[in-house]
């Protein structure tokens, strides 16, 4: 025998999502000067949707601006945007980027470039043993993989954009190619600041690569080849075989990368300037590579280098 048993319905309104937003925990974006950025956290309250206008990161409920994201405050004239803490990179044409070879395919090359997809260094966008700019061959796709193979990590600029928004980057010049001879820090993209040059060259004998979108090639100074074509060494450019790497400088390679990582762990924007500063500070201070890790070692940095900004 079947028996059916009715319950009684009863409203349940757990599922209702009610937001509170009063207008008396919102802060006063007057205070903020154009230029000027401050943090927010996601549903916090900005401002009123009647005397400024919103942009990325934002929403409007009701008669109120709402953050969308963790980040940063930007306002422009009556625009009020919200960058976030940890985003993509976001590409501009010219940009100078580091990335790792993922995939290798007729013609071209993909890359992770810490964007929203991976980037296309294609065959004809490289620099071929000879130095003279040709037309390339099928022999030259025969040979791709001895150029850049899976796991390769090169500094390359930003050339175009593909229709599905993909970057496409070129290596035609001696100062762009494959990396050796030091180490990979990732860093969030928004901390590296568009500098003159992103080359730069430590007094420690390190050279360093801010790559825009966040990954950061530290590495064995190598002197400048002005060599032009005629002098190109494929044989060189595209090794996979490390030079050797003297003690002092492997120390000083680590000591870079650690003062680096706290610098992006207090969340400091990253300049050449900054760099050089932090890496005097922590000279001066005789501050062993293993302490840096220490937070208040870290945070005694970071106090030195920021004081003077």
């Amino acid at each position: 025998m079947i028996s059916f048993v009715s319950f009684s319905q009863q409203a349940d309104h757990s599922y209702e999502r009610v937001r509170h937003h009063p207008k008396d925990d919102q802060m006063d974006i007057d205070d903020i000067e154009e230029g000027e950025s401050r943090l927010t956290c996601p549903g916090e309250t900005i401002t009123s949707a009647h005397d400024f206008m919103r942009g990325h990161g934002t929403y409007a409920d009701k008669d109120l601006v709402i953050s969308s994201v963790a980040g940063t405050i930007e306002r422009v004239n009556k625009l009020v945007t919200v960058r976030a803490v940890r985003t993509r990179y976001n590409a501009e044409v010219g940009d100078l980027v580091v990335g790792r070879i993922t995939e290798v395919q007729p013609r071209r090359w993909k890359v992770d470039a810490n964007s929203r997809q991976d980037a296309v260094l294609m065959l004809s966008s490289v620099n071929l043993p000879g130095g003279v700019q040709r037309r390339k061959l099928e022999s030259d796709e025969l040979q791709m993989r001895t150029f850049f193979e899976e796991g390769d990590l090169l500094v390359a600029e930003v050339q175009a954009f593909f229709s599905d928004g993909a970057m496409s980057l070129h290596t035609r010049s001696l100062k762009y190619g494959k990396l050796r001879n030091g180490q990979l820090v990732v860093v969030p993209s928004v901390l590296v600041r568009r500098l003159k040059s992103h080359f730069i060259a430590l007094p420690c004998g390190v050279d360093l690569i801010l790559g825009l979108n966040g990954y950061i090639w530290i590495s064995k100074h190598m002197k400048d080849c002005d060599q032009g074509e005629e002098g190109f060494d494929a044989e060189a450019v595209y090794s996979n075989q490390n030079d050797d790497i003297d003690d002092p400088t492997r120390n000083a390679i680590s000591r870079v990368g650690s003062i680096i990582r706290v610098l992006a762990d207090h969340f400091v924007p990253l300049t050449d300037t900054l760099l050089l500063e932090a890496y005097n500070w922590v000279i001066e201070q005789e501050v062993d590579t293993k302490d840096l890790a220490v937070g208040d070692i870290g945070d005694a940095l970071v106090a030195a280098v920021c004081s003077t900004r």
